[in-house]
């Protein structure tokens, strides 16, 4: 993977490995990983790396030989993984209750499945996204839920309404002629909302649009996670 031939550069050019550790460890609890099998490579690696010279090749991991920040970094990346992982298995956030992405992508294959099953797709996604350069701290969890009471007001007839990232939401939804009413409706509403707060209010402009389903659901989940970036 990437992230491994990432911390053999940091380690090769002799300098700090901790944020390539650190995304190593993340890495690997994404591809679900176990912690001390995760430890246990980079046990090898660190052998590698202290092989004395004119040694036979032969090296002997032990993760109790690992330098406490390399573990520290490794163990770090692969535990904050392992969290968002946790929160990501619940329906909906607890602060903006907007549906997880998780749950998105659980609507998602049903959806796919339904269009499979008629012969045609029949929804599509309204996508907003809010600049937070501007604001920071506490200020951001505000505008996002001030921004998921918006949506929730508009699309409130059982339509799909996620958070797919830190400022970006979306509405999974069957396209009809009410559409373009209601994406105009929110894109005031949304506005009105966050003006309401002068903590909040540099978050905007909006960015609104409807997003085309693609073809197969294995691409519409690369959509979903690069948008969420």
């Amino acid at each position: 993977m990437d992230e491994v031939d990432e911390v053999c550069r940091a380690v090769l050019r002799q300098g700090d490995p901790g944020p390539e550790l650190y995304r190593l460890g993340g890495a690997r609890a994404e591809a679900g990983t176990g912690l001390a099998e995760a430890l246990l490579d980079l046990a090898a690696l660190h052998a590698v790396m202290e092989e004395p010279a004119g040694s036979t090749g032969i090296v002997s991991a032990s993760i109790d030989a690992i330098p406490a920040r390399m573990l520290r970094c490794t163990a770090l990346g692969w535990g904050d993984a392992m969290t968002r992982q946790v929160g990501n298995c619940t329906a909906d956030n607890p602060l903006t209750g907007l549906a997880t992405p998780a749950y998105l992508r659980t609507r998602l294959r049903e959806v796919y499945a339904e269009s499979r099953a008629v012969g045609r797709q029949e929804h599509v996604l309204v996508l907003v996204e809010l600049d937070l350069t501007r604001t920071s701290g506490w200020s951001r969890v505000v505008a996002m839920t001030l921004l998921a009471d918006a949506l929730k007001e508009v699309f409130d007839a059982g339509e799909t309404v996620a958070s797919i990232g830190p400022s970006v939401a979306c509405v999974l939804l069957r396209r009809d002629r009410h559409l373009a009413r209601a994406v105009s409706n929110l894109r005031i509403l949304t506005a009105d909302r966050l003006a309401v707060d002068p903590h909040v209010a540099p978050s905007g402009p909006v960015r609104l649009w409807v997003e085309e389903l693609p073809e197969t659901r294995q691409e519409a989940l690369k959509l979903i996670a690069e948008l969420g970036h």
